[in-house]
């Protein structure tokens, strides 16, 4: 990774993802400044867990456009796999494991700060709290992981969070994010701890289709001009909703989260 692109990493990682904590064990020598994963090695160059080359791996291809209005239903009647919402302790379980996805690393992630970002725009809250590893309406329970590709030595390339939600708050969970998605479309702008932040716009991707509902999208974010494309993957199985984000530090390419890693979570979630 060249001296610049570890900068942007590093900036990037601080100041727009506050939900990827810690970078994790495989990268011992990074100062305390940058351990955050920074969805490494660009998932567009197909590196990777990201870039879909590992066992399973069949990557989501972007589109254009805007979000449909699919209001996600509510979880009505939960089924045998998910009886209700999840402690801290069932999320612990469900999560995705190292023997759940051969061919992937699943490691420790530390949880988000409490205090994200604020847009400035209203209407965008549900996308910065997504951001922010704490989407709304705010879940009691939530456990955190990052996937790497299974060499030691690959850099965090995708993380997944789980959070439990009470009633309809999962499938409200989806509403907002669907009427966020609509309404800034054309880029926001958010204050944080670390300063102003700039988002260019957002677009709906193809959600890889299972649990109960799902949606994908791309924010791509404004790095001193430089575009860096984020991503989101969101399931909802019964109360529980299941986040996948990866980003593209090294260029504007819309980096690629396997599918296999979406749907093994909710097979696992459906389970129990």
């Amino acid at each position: 990774m060249t001296r610049r692109t570890r900068r942007r990493t590093t900036a990037v990682a601080a100041a727009l993802m506050a939900v990827l904590a810690a970078c994790g064990p495989e990268n011992p020598e990074q100062p305390d400044n940058a351990r955050k994963p920074d969805a490494g090695r660009s998932a567009s160059a197909g590196e990777g867990a990201a870039g879909g080359k590992g066992p399973g791996a069949e990557p989501t291809a972007p589109a254009t456009g805007t979000p449909s209005p699919r209001p996600s239903a509510p979880p009505a009647g939960q089924g045998p796999g998910d009886p209700g919402p999840r402690t801290k302790a069932g999320l612990e379980r469900a999560i995705l494991t190292t023997a759940d996805v051969p061919g992937y690393a699943v490691g420790p992630m530390d949880p988000p700060p409490a205090r994200g970002e604020t847009p400035d725009e209203a209407a965008c809250r549900p996308i910065t709290a997504l951001l922010g590893g704490r989407p709304e309406p705010v879940a009691p329970a939530a456990a955190y992981r990052q996937i790497t590709g299974a060499n030691p030595q690959s850099r965090p390339a995708v993380s997944v969070f789980l959070t439990s939600h009470g009633g309809q708050g999962a499938a409200t969970v989806l509403n907002r994010l669907r009427t966020a998605m609509t309404a800034c479309r054309d880029g926001f702008t958010t204050t944080g701890p670390t300063g102003p932040s700039a988002y260019r716009g957002v677009r709906e991707l193809p959600p890889v289709k299972t649990g109960d509902d799902s949606l994908a999208f791309q924010l791509t974010a404004d790095f001193q001009g430089d575009p860096v494309p984020l991503v989101f993957h969101v399931v909802r199985s019964g109360a529980t909703v299941a986040t996948f984000y990866t980003a593209n530090f090294e260029g504007p390419a819309t980096p690629r989260t396997p599918a296999a890693l979406v749907t093994a979570q909710a097979a696992k979630l459906t389970r129990g």
